[in-house]
């Protein structure tokens, strides 16, 4: 287990006193607002419990269990597996333990409790991705622990979750590209499929509108089954009549896929047309050139995921609803100036 933080700890980082931090923690006089926020803020961060609550946690050892669609981690080792051995160190880093569970499509259908639920071996739920909401909320109102989501939101009711700043990093794809010269600027993703897709689309669809360029309904194309969320590039990523000479991809995978399309039917990335990504994962051997992309800190979305999961177990005040942790770009091979 990790050591745990001391307010000597915090005091060192502020530059102030124990003394200065005791008091801006406990609420009492004799601290600026300002500052007060400051070592609040900073306290959450480096994950400090006051002695009482260290105390009770140090004599148990939580198991939170993880759903995840099989989708998602089915044939490559996947973005959502890589945040998934994240959240697993953050959790051991705080004394806990992970219950992994996969979810099927058809345990979505037909809305089955998971076994963890079931079985009661889990004090919390983090659930990763995206799942219907009538499975969600079976699931919470079962699950008599709290749940914490990752990489999903629901624009109809609040939930805790954590979520990478999909919106502003494919804006941010979008713009380079722009910067690189090209004008004819294409989205793949399945509009709707996932919050994160869908997002992406919308930051693509800024920077469009601010280049006062043309948003064309042929150049957004579907990757995947709106209903299974399966990826068929032979079967969803067609390619349009007239072809922009950039695409903006809402993962690194769907990039991936759509070069081999492209280089079968005989265009060269990126000597004909550029290709953008998400995430900065693929498993190695899926593409032969490295996907300029939009890298999320996974580490830091686990880290404040553990955060909140252990703040409800512990039913103390948190940050609740929407945390959306940010990222950047990074440049590699696919793109070139126009």
């Amino acid at each position: 287990m990790a050591k745990a933080v001391k307010l000597a700890d915090i005091a060192a980082v502020v530059g102030v006193s124990t003394v200065t931090v005791s008091k801006a923690l406990s609420d009492q006089k004799g601290v600026s607002e300002e500052l007060r926020e400051k070592i609040k803020q900073l306290a959450e961060e480096m994950g400090y419990q006051p002695p009482s609550t260290a105390k009770k946690f140090a004599s148990k050892k939580f198991n939170i269990g993880v759903l995840v669609r099989d989708i998602y981690l089915d044939k490559y080792a996947s973005f959502y597996w890589q945040l998934y051995q994240e959240l697993t160190k953050k959790a051991v880093s705080r004394g806990c333990f992970t219950i992994l569970e996969l979810v099927s499509c058809n345990d979505i259908t037909t809305i089955k409790t998971p076994a963890l639920v079931q079985e009661h071996s889990a004090d919390a739920v983090v659930v990763i991705g995206a799942m219907s909401r009538e499975y969600l909320l079976k699931l919470e109102a079962e699950a008599g622990v709290p749940v914490v989501y990752m990489d999903y939101y629901d624009n109809e009711r609040e939930v805790d979750t954590v979520i990478g700043n999909s919106f502003y990093g494919s804006y941010m794809l979008t713009n380079y590209l722009y910067n690189m010269g090209h004008r004819d600027i294409a989205y793949v993703g399945t509009l709707c499929a996932t919050n994160s897709i869908t997002d992406r689309y919308l930051g693509y669809q800024k920077s469009i509108m601010e280049h006062n360029l043309e948003i064309r309904k042929d150049w957004i194309i579907d990757d995947r089954d709106l209903e299974t969320g399966m990826i068929d590039p032979d079967k969803n990523i067609c390619l349009p009549k007239e072809m922009p000479t950039a695409f903006v991809c809402n993962s690194d995978l769907t990039a991936a896929y759509l070069i081999k399309k492209l280089q079968k039917e005989g265009y060269q990335v990126p000597t004909d047309i550029s290709v953008v990504g998400f995430d900065n994962y693929l498993y190695p051997g899926i593409c032969d050139i490295e996907i300029t992309t939009f890298e999320v800190d996974i580490s830091e979305m686990a880290r404040r995921t553990i955060h909140k999961v252990l703040k409800k177990i512990a039913n103390e005040k948190y940050t609740s609803g929407v945390f959306i942790v940010g990222g950047h770009l990074v440049h590699k091979d696919s793109v070139a100036q126009r």
